[in-house]
């Protein structure tokens, strides 16, 4: 039958599981907004969130206006998810988990048809932007979000 050729595969890596509790957040956010009834909770405490769930929060960019924050439950624990209007993407979710490992993991883009994530870990906790914007954007704001954490 001739040689055995091996070629090298690349395959694309998936996403940590949290990367999709931070979408579905996202999606309950945005179902949320269509709801009178369901009221948005913009206070804030970054300290009260650590205390609480032991998640240390990023800070945001002066531009950032806070509209929502709230606790969800999530197979790793709680998590924190916070809708937040930016001047260039729009309305965006930043979210937070422990998600049971200790890693350091920059930005990484994980796009997709209509929303997009870019999620990022440091030590004990990981953190996700996600949104409707371009994705090279929102890794961007990652980026920015992560370096307020050292």
């Amino acid at each position: 039958f001739g040689p055995i050729a091996v070629t090298k595969v690349v395959a694309a890596t998936q996403p940590p599981a949290y990367v999709e509790d931070a979408v579905r957040a996202h999606r309950t956010t945005l179902m949320r907004e269509t709801m009178p009834s369901q009221r948005e909770a913009p206070g804030y405490d970054a300290d009260e969130i650590r205390a609480a769930t032991a998640i240390v929060m990023p800070s945001l960019p002066d531009d950032w206006k806070i509209r929502d924050v709230q606790v969800y439950p999530s197979q790793f624990g709680p998590s924190v998810e916070m809708a937040v209007q930016t001047r260039d993407l729009g309305l965006v979710s930043l979210f937070a988990i422990r998600p049971g490992t200790f890693d350091v993991v920059k930005p990484t883009v994980a796009p997709a048809d209509d929303i997009s994530t870019a999620y990022f870990q440091i030590g004990e906790v990981a953190y996700a932007v996600v949104g409707r914007g371009d994705a090279r954007s929102l890794d961007r704001a990652a980026e920015k979000l992560a370096r307020t954490l050292y």
